[in-house]
């Protein structure tokens, strides 16, 4: 059995201008306009916070969810630094559609840090509830699975072969100064299930002298019965990886993130979304007051015509897989 991480009073229920995480051990579900998710979290042997982080935002009119997953190299004091100013990071892009600059901003972050020997890898995801539009970037990281409800199938969640021989490689954060990491959309239908996770479910031991990897991860999940509700899916996940490895997985910290869209896109009334501006200019006036830079929303028709229209956010156009 996986050893347990301490687990929050109930699901968070993401509010407008939100980030909620860290580094510290969790077993939550998580509730935002438009997404379901689960986040499990165990630290390497079960210390106060480790060195994988994860972050969940929404933004100012809850049509744009964002899931960050990261593997920061080290532990202790110096991740959980590295925690908070993620973060900040969180918080300064929270109203942006287009992930670029968060991605970038992160980047550089961990630039600054490589000379200290910190670097991570990351996933990084942004959900657009409008449109049901997922975009990712991977820093470096396994890749996420898919499961297809209309095909009852997994797949592994990533650029198809001419699009990853066609773009730089996405190296992790703080190795090499990439303004621009590939990134790429795809549209999730009611049902459809993705799994983030960190680097100890596929290094773990495979049962014979070798390790479990990303097909054995692969060929784990897809016997796993997805006829239970997905609250219990990770706790199964585990118990199916540890059978499989004739071990617990203690070697690492763990973290896995799954969520689902839910179908629940953002319906608010008029008052309501004309409220939005102002929740900005509050966090506006706290980021000043932090000195940090404060969340200004992107500059697009689907994100600031459609935070008042609904129908000018399907004019979003998702990249090309």
């Amino acid at each position: 059995m996986p050893a347990t991480a301490t687990a929050t009073t109930g699901p968070q229920f993401m509010q407008c201008m939100e980030v909620w995480g860290g580094n510290q051990a969790v077993d939550s579900g998580v509730v935002m306009a438009g997404l379901d998710a689960w986040v499990y979290c165990k630290p390497y042997r079960n210390a106060a916070g480790g060195g994988d982080v994860y972050y969940v935002s929404s933004c100012a009119t809850g049509r744009i969810s964002r899931l960050l997953v990261a593997d920061v190299s080290g532990h202790g004091a110096d991740v959980a630094q590295t925690a908070v100013q993620l973060r900040s990071l969180m918080r300064r892009h929270v109203n942006q559609i287009d992930q670029a600059r968060f991605i970038g901003t992160m980047n550089g972050q961990f630039a600054a840090l490589a000379q200290n020997g910190c670097f991570a890898t990351a996933i990084a995801t942004t959900f657009f509830a409008p449109a049901n539009h997922l975009s990712l970037c991977n820093a470096g990281h396994p890749p996420p699975l898919l499961y297809r409800a209309a095909e009852r199938k997994w797949s592994f969640l990533q650029q198809d072969r001419s699009a990853r021989e066609s773009s730089a490689t996405n190296f992790p954060l703080g190795i090499v100064d990439l303004s621009d990491y590939a990134q790429f959309d795809v549209r999730l239908d009611i049902g459809d299930l993705v799994l983030c996770y960190t680097d100890s479910l596929v290094e773990c031991g495979d049962g014979h002298g070798g390790l479990l990897g990303q097909q054995g991860l692969l060929e784990v999940v897809t016997r796993l019965d997805l006829s239970s509700p997905p609250a219990s899916f990770i706790a199964s996940l585990l118990r199916a990886i540890e059978a499989r490895a004739r071990a617990e997985l203690t070697g690492d910290d763990v973290t896995v993130l799954l969520f689902r869209p839910n179908g629940l896109a953002p319906t608010k009334p008029l008052g309501e979304r004309l409220l939005a501006p102002f929740r900005v200019l509050r966090e506006t006036v706290r980021a000043w007051r932090r000195h940090e830079t404060p969340p200004w929303p992107e500059m697009s028709v689907a994100n600031l015509g459609g935070a008042m229209f609904t129908p000018l956010s399907r004019l979003f156009r998702a990249r090309k897989r």
